[in-house]
């Protein structure tokens, strides 16, 4: 008797360390943030996080970073599988939009994938030209650093290796990646509004994104790690609120090269900057580049910067031994978006920002011609965030930023308590 009670007080003891335990692992991070470690891919200049899993068994996702696209998509292929793994229906009133079509599968074994009467989900790689069929929407568990999803996390799969079609859906990726993390807006599906609903917290993300493969930056989930208003040198500007856009657009008024206006003129300068992780570098319509690479060199050629042969896709290069060096960071023409003229909001991108070292001794300028018939004037790239925080703000649609952490002594996007600078 005292040896059945004995084993039943210890059966007890593990089931309520089970469950301490799990719900520990489910609770919001008492930092007020989740975090996900990001890299830099030297090869693609792609910005990517190792840090989250999903299924049963759990498996380990390399999502790039996209801040341009509204969902997490991975490939389920012929490889993967998860117990876990529920489909969303066709007529799920809650999560399947009106206009998604409705997804059966014929050809092969039910699976993450390959499933009938499911919500279907357009996935979209825009590094190729192919058509992609419509991927699986569905929920499966998620595990995040130092925490995991209590409920089902909705994202989208795509078999890309069925028995009689096979989609190269990841080409043009970080090699060894398994789809793409989207934070994009105005639907249920990205990770911050998910986050948001499950905890009960603003929904929000920060990224700070690394300058070398060397480095780690973060993506913040839900928080960040500094007060809202204790940081300086950062400026805040509104998201456009247009309903039917998954990407982030700010307003624009002019852009000056050390103080001097460009003059631009023509349909190009349509007063929008979208923001892109996807893009290397910052674009500008063909009526745009033109001028400001024009003043670049002029402004360069007055500081005794030495212009050598082009390197593409870049229209000036420069002998980086005729460039000086100011704490570490290139002296050349400093470069201003201005978001508000008329309260001096700008975005500031210096020699750290705008210099592309493609080779020993040739630095180029860092953006690239978007041609005449580009439906953005201004496509703010990867290369010009790195090393800043950019927090977005999807309950006020509230874009802060810093300036250049290397602006402040121990600042590092790999170290969040540096970043209460």
């Amino acid at each position: 008797m005292a040896s059945l009670l004995f084993h039943h007080f210890f059966l007890l003891s593990i089931l309520i360390i089970f469950s301490s335990s799990s719900l520990c692992q489910s609770q919001f991070p008492k930092s007020g943030y989740i975090t996900l470690p990001t890299k830099l891919d030297p090869a693609t200049h792609q910005y990517y996080t190792s840090s989250i899993g999903i299924g049963t068994p759990k498996h380990k996702m390399n999502l790039v970073i996209a801040l341009e696209q509204d969902a997490l998509w991975y490939d389920c292929n012929s490889h993967y599988n998860s117990s876990s793994y529920i489909p969303i229906t066709c007529h799920d009133p809650t999560y399947c939009p009106p206009t998604a079509s409705c997804f059966n599968c014929s050809l092969g074994p039910r699976k993450p994938g390959c499933t009938d009467n499911t919500c279907a989900y357009q996935v979209y790689n825009p590094f190729l030209t192919v058509f992609f069929p419509s991927a699986d929407l569905g929920t499966d568990l998620l595990y995040l650093p130092r925490v995991n999803i209590p409920q089902r996390f909705l994202s989208a799969c795509f078999e890309s290796d069925g028995p009689f079609i096979v989609i190269p859906v990841l080409d043009g990726l970080v090699k060894g990646a398994n789809g793409i993390l989207g934070l994009g807006r105005n639907s249920k599906l990205p990770l911050p509004i998910q986050v948001s609903s499950l905890y009960n917290v603003i929904p929000k993300f920060a990224i700070c994104l690394p300058s070398s493969e060397k480095s780690i930056g973060n993506v913040f989930i839900g928080g960040t790690p500094y007060a809202l208003n204790s940081v300086p040198n950062r400026v805040a500007f509104a998201i456009s609120t247009d309903p039917n856009s998954r990407e982030y657009f700010v307003n624009v008024n002019s852009i000056k090269i050390d103080g001097e206006l460009v003059n631009v003129s023509g349909k190009g300068f349509d007063g929008n900057i979208k923001i892109s992780t996807l893009s290397n570098f910052t674009v500008l319509h063909s009526s745009i580049y033109k001028p400001f690479v024009r003043d670049f060199v002029t402004h360069a050629k007055a500081m005794k910067i030495k212009k050598v042969k082009a390197v593409k896709p870049f229209a000036a290069c420069f002998d980086g031994k005729s460039i000086v060096k100011k704490n570490g960071v290139p002296d050349v023409p400093g470069v201003n978006l201005l978001l508000e003229e008329n309260e001096g909001v700008s975005y500031e991108i210096n020699g750290h920002n705008s210099m592309f070292e493609v080779k020993k001794d040739v630095m180029c300028l860092a953006f690239v011609d978007g041609g005449k018939q580009a439906n953005t004037g201004i496509i703010l790239g990867g290369y010009q965030m790195e090393d800043r925080i950019l927090e977005f703000d999807l309950s006020t649609s509230i874009l802060r930023f810093s300036d250049s952490l290397l602006h402040h002594s121990n600042a590092s996007c790999s170290n969040p308590a540096s970043l209460n600078f």
